[in-house]
C-alpha cells in the first residue's frame, strides 16, 4: 500500500505544471540572443546603458536556465528518485534524447562549415555530453554549448543532489557548503601549476548554488507559490524593487563571488514570483512557445548569426543602432524559424 500511495503521489507531482516558467525561459533566450550579436556584430551601436549595461548583462541569464533547470527536474524527478520509482536506464535515456540529436545536428553543420581535425576531437567530446569532466575545456564547436556541459554533470549528479535535498535543513546546509566551496575555489587554485586561482560559470563547483537555490524552492514550492498568488501586487512590487536594487549595486557584483551571490539572490526572486505569478507577461501563448524552444534557441543562435553575417547587412543600412536592433531580429526570426522545424519536424520522433 505504501508503494502505491508514494506511486501516486509520484505521479501528482509529476503533473505540476508552472506555465510562467515558460516565460522566464524565452526571455532568457532572447537576451541571449541580443548579447551575443552586441558582441559580435561588427559595426557597434551607440554607447548608451543599454548597449553598455544592460544588454551585456544578459549574458548571465544562462545562470538563471540553469536554477530554472533544477527546480523544473525537480518539479519531474525529484519525488520518483527519492522514492525509487524510477530507473537509471529511464532517467539518463530521456536525458541523453531530450538533448543529443539537436546538439549532434548543430555540430555536424559546424564541422560541415569549417572541418578540420580539432573540430573533429571536440565535436567527439560534444556528443558524449560529458565533455563538462574535461578540465578548463575550451571547445570552439558550439561554444555556447559549455552550457550542456554543466547542466548534463547536474543530470549525472542528480541522484546525489537528491540526497543532498533530502529535507529541508539538508538542503540549507548544503547551500550553505556549496557557498562555500565556490568562495574558496575563487580565491585559492588547487593546482599549483595554474598561475590563475579562479574557476567561472563553466565550472559545477561554481555553478551548485544555484542549482541548489531551485531545489531549495522547490521545497518550499507550494507554500510560495499559494503566497505570490494571494498577495501578487506586494510580490510584484518587492521583485521589481529587488531587482532595481540589483542593478543599483554593481560594487557588491565586483568579486567573483559577490556577483554569483548576487545573482542567486535575484534568480531566486525571479523564479520565487515565476511559480506563483498569473501575469500574462510571463504566462501567454507567445513565451510558452517560445519557452519550450529556449534551449534550442541558445544553442542555434550564434550559428543563424554567422549565416546573417554573411547577408554583409551593414552594407546596405548605415546606421548603427538601426542595424543592431534589425540584425538582432533577424537572428531572432531566423533561430526560432530553424528551431521550430528541426524539433517539431526533423527530430520529432526523439521528443
Amino acid at each position: 500500500m505504501d508503494k502505491i500511495i508514494s506511486s501516486l503521489q509520484s505521479i501528482e507531482v509529476y503533473k505540476e505544471r508552472y506555465g510562467a516558467l515558460d516565460g522566464l525561459r524565452a526571455y532568457a533566450s532572447i537576451g541571449i540572443v541580443m548579447m551575443h550579436v552586441l558582441s559580435n556584430i561588427s559595426v557597434k551601436p551607440t554607447n548608451c546603458y543599454l548597449t553598455t549595461q544592460l544588454i551585456p548583462f544578459f549574458t548571465d541569464f544562462v545562470l538563471l536556465f540553469m536554477m530554472v533547470s533544477a527546480f523544473s527536474l525537480c518539479c519531474g524527478y525529484y519525488e520518483r528518485m527519492k522514492t525509487g520509482t524510477i530507473k537509471p536506464n529511464d532517467f539518463y535515456k530521456k536525458r541523453y534524447s531530450r538533448i543529443l540529436p539537436y546538439f549532434a545536428l548543430l555540430c555536424l553543420l559546424d564541422i560541415l562549415i569549417s572541418p578540420s581535425l580539432n573540430s573533429f576531437y571536440e565535436i567527439y567530446a560534444n556528443l558524449t555530453l560529458c565533455f563538462g569532466l574535461l578540465p578548463y575545456a575550451r571547445i570552439s564547436v558550439i561554444g555556447v554549448g559549455w552550457f550542456l556541459g554543466v547542466i548534463f554533470l547536474f543530470y549525472l549528479l542528480f541522484p546525489f543532489f537528491v540526497f543532498m535535498t533530502d529535507n529541508k535543513r539538508r538542503a540549507w546546509l548544503s547551500l550553505g557548503v556549496s557557498v562555500a566551496f565556490a568562495w574558496i575555489a575563487t580565491i585559492y587554485s588547487f593546482n599549483s601549476e595554474l598561475l590563475v586561482p579562479k574557476i567561472g560559470r563553466n565550472n559545477i563547483i561554481y555553478c551548485s548554488p544555484l542549482f541548489l537555490s531551485g531545489g531549495l524552492v522547490y521545497l518550499y514550492r507550494q507554500w510560495l507559490s499559494r503566497f505570490v498568488t494571494k498577495n501578487s501586487i506586494v510580490s510584484l512590487l518587492a521583485t521589481l524593487a529587488i531587482t532595481l536594487f540589483f542593478f543599483m549595486l554593481p560594487d557588491v557584483r565586483k568579486t567573483n563571488i559577490g556577483h554569483l551571490l548576487a545573482e542567486v539572490v535575484l534568480y531566486t526572486i525571479w523564479l520565487i514570483y515565476a511559480i506563483g505569478s498569473k501575469d500574462k507577461v510571463l504566462n501567454n501563448r507567445v513565451v510558452c512557445y517560445l519557452g519550450k524552444i529556449s534551449m534550442e534557441i541558445y544553442l542555434a543562435h550564434m550559428v543563424i548569426f554567422r549565416a546573417v553575417e554573411r547577408l554583409h547587412i551593414e552594407n546596405f543600412i548605415t546606421d548603427a543602432d538601426v542595424l543592431y536592433w534589425f540584425t538582432t531580429i533577424l537572428v531572432l526570426v531566423g533561430v526560432v524559424t530553424f528551431a521550430h522545424v528541426v524539433k517539431f519536424y526533423i527530430l520529432r520522433r526523439f521528443n
